[in-house]
């Protein structure tokens, strides 16, 4: 498979993707609404060869639960250059927190669509449990719900970051009031990930333009809160070119710095990454 046309720079990051076995070590569970095939450290390693990026950003695949250990597993086995993202229970003790923290967790996936765990209402006893841990909630919706929400979640007084360009199940146009919403997030300092077009897009690829006209104008706004993640290995969708992913930021962010700052400054602000 040929690489990406975009020459990544050092440092570059991946600020979301998912691991899911072998499942002879780390079954999913008979409660798991879904079944994908294996995606291991190793098959990945190859994905970031293939693209040019350093470092990871490891999400809880929502199969799995509050049960992080592959994700906390392979994040070990990376070191320094991963982080995760997890899933814990309501009331989780500070002591276990701690220790997620220390083994590199830096947020909470706050899943509102099929498979998740939360509700709307948990929302601010969440915020309340991983503020003190500087933790933002990495929230994934269907965007078109944000007009209902938006208000609740500028008051969550937490780090938010928001999942695939806000994920209109049914894309919207950029006059309109749910992705108004989305721009308002961002305008009090949400982050957005770039990503995950082909879960939405009518249009399809290469630039997915339904999509891309919302993170271009996205990126307009405020390209120091934009991120790019890969979404590997697309749960639920058939295999993708990570390439061909990858290289959309050549037409969503066509300036050279703004895709820099995607790729290495945001990310290494927003999870830690040392310089």
């Amino acid at each position: 498979m040929t690489g990406p046309k975009l020459q990544t720079p050092p440092g570059a990051t991946d600020t979301h993707m998912h691991f899911y076995g072998p499942y002879d070590r780390w079954p999913l569970p008979p409660t798991s609404w879904n079944s994908p095939p294996e995606a291991t450290l190793a098959q990945y390693r190859e994905v970031q060869k293939r693209l040019g990026l350093e470092r990871v950003v490891v999400v809880q695949a929502a199969g799995y639960g509050y049960d992080n250990t592959v994700t906390m597993d392979n994040v070990g086995v990376i070191g320094e250059t991963a982080r995760a993202i997890v899933v814990v229970p309501k009331g989780t003790a500070e002591a276990e927190l701690d220790r997620l923290n220390r083994a590199g967790a830096r947020g909470l996936r706050v899943f509102m669509l099929k498979g998740g765990v939360y509700d709307w209402a948990d929302l601010p006893e969440l915020a309340a449990m991983v503020k003190p841990f500087g933790w933002h909630l990495q929230v994934q919706l269907d965007g078109r719900l944000l007009p209902e929400h938006v208000d609740a979640l500028l008051g969550l007084g937490v780090q938010l970051v928001i999942d695939h360009t806000g994920k209109y199940l049914e894309p919207v146009d950029v006059d309109h009031p749910a992705f108004a919403c989305l721009r308002r997030l961002v305008g009090a300092g949400a982050y957005v990930k770039l990503s995950a077009p082909y879960e939405t897009s009518k249009v399809g690829p290469p630039t997915y333009d339904d999509v891309g006209r919302l993170a271009r104008v996205l990126v307009e706004d405020a390209p120091e809160r934009m991120l790019w993640a890969s979404n590997w290995p697309h749960p639920g969708h058939a295999p993708k070119d990570d390439a061909m992913l990858l290289d959309t930021l050549l037409d969503w962010a066509p300036d050279e710095a703004d895709r820099r700052r995607i790729l290495v400054d945001n990310p290494a602000r927003l999870y830690g990454f040392q310089e």
